[in-house]
């Protein structure tokens, strides 16, 4: 009898196994990405009559798709709004292709999404304001690209945030003052765009910021006092704008930065043992790991 109810329980399993499979409207989004990025086009393409755990670049657990992964693929089109179907999606790299149209505002309801790479694409229009509601994102890449509008105000709510670059666009307006409340920013990339108005004080809240390239773009007024707070700080662009005065760059702690660049020579500026030798361009435009 026990043999008996081993051996039902071992065939509900078995069962169970063959049948569990990745849901179907997670599979509706693969098929429209594929199909809206013209798939026969692409360098890695897909076998749409196979099993998607067999798809090059997506990966599956617990029959759910927790990973794409079509870095440099030939991608050519927009993404499909369908992509709020990917409910437990953590990464998401289309970096390096043609992706053209707006990014969906749907998605931002991939509330589990960690990563989001969508640099070196075609992609345009406004970062949608929902992008707040992400709030387990920590990596969001999306430079050179031909994003227009201003950096929404939402950006602050995404609490995780260690990496924000959106430079190389068409941005506009005036550095969100909810910026400063990133508390776990570790780089933040906003190089030639055409970002106006004074840079805000509440960047200085960023103890743990490593990187802040702001350069190439149009802002003003004096340099933050408070960019002495920035404890972490190894490099800082800030050239090619159109501020005021650098006076308060004198409140920098001494340290060695690998990259210090800003555009007017100060004699008055008494700089605490920066080695200028060091200094080269922040390059923003490199090339992603597949």
């Amino acid at each position: 009898m026990k043999n008996l109810f081993s051996c039902l329980i071992l065939l509900c399993i078995t069962v169970h196994t063959v049948l569990a499979e990745v849901p179907n409207k997670e599979k509706e989004f693969l098929v429209d990405l594929y199909n809206a990025t013209d798939g026969d086009s692409w360098e890695r393409k897909w076998d749409l009559t196979a099993d998607i755990e067999t798809w090059q670049g997506i990966t599956v657990r617990n029959n759910r798709v927790v990973e794409i992964n079509l870095f440099k693929n030939n991608l050519q089109g927009a993404i499909p709004a369908s992509i709020a179907n990917l409910e437990k999606l953590e990464k998401l790299n289309l970096a390096f292709n043609g992706i053209t149209g707006e990014l969906p505002k749907e998605i931002a309801q991939l509330s589990r999404l960690q990563v989001l790479k969508l640099e070196m694409n075609r992609i345009k229009g406004e970062l949608p304001e929902e992008l707040g509601g992400m709030r387990s994102l920590r990596e969001f890449t999306a430079f050179n690209n031909f994003l227009t509008g201003s950096i929404p105000e939402s950006i602050g709510e995404i609490k995780n945030l260690k990496v924000l670059n959106l430079s190389s666009n068409n941005l506009k307006g005036n550095i969100p003052k909810s910026v400063g409340g990133l508390a776990q920013l570790e780089s933040l990339g906003l190089f030639e765009n055409t970002l106006e108005g004074s840079i805000p004080s509440e960047i200085g809240g960023l103890t743990k910021l490593k990187e802040l390239v702001l350069a190439n773009n149009q802002l003003g007024g004096d340099v933050p006092e408070e960019f002495g707070q920035l404890a972490s700080l190894e490099v800082l662009q800030i050239q090619n704008n159109k501020f005021d005065s650098f006076k308060n760059l004198k409140s920098l702690e001494e340290k060695e930065f690998l990259v210090f660049d800003y555009d007017r020579e100060d004699d008055k500026i008494d700089f605490k043992n920066v080695k200028y030798g060091k200094t080269r361009m922040a390059d923003t435009k490199f090339e992603d790991e597949e």
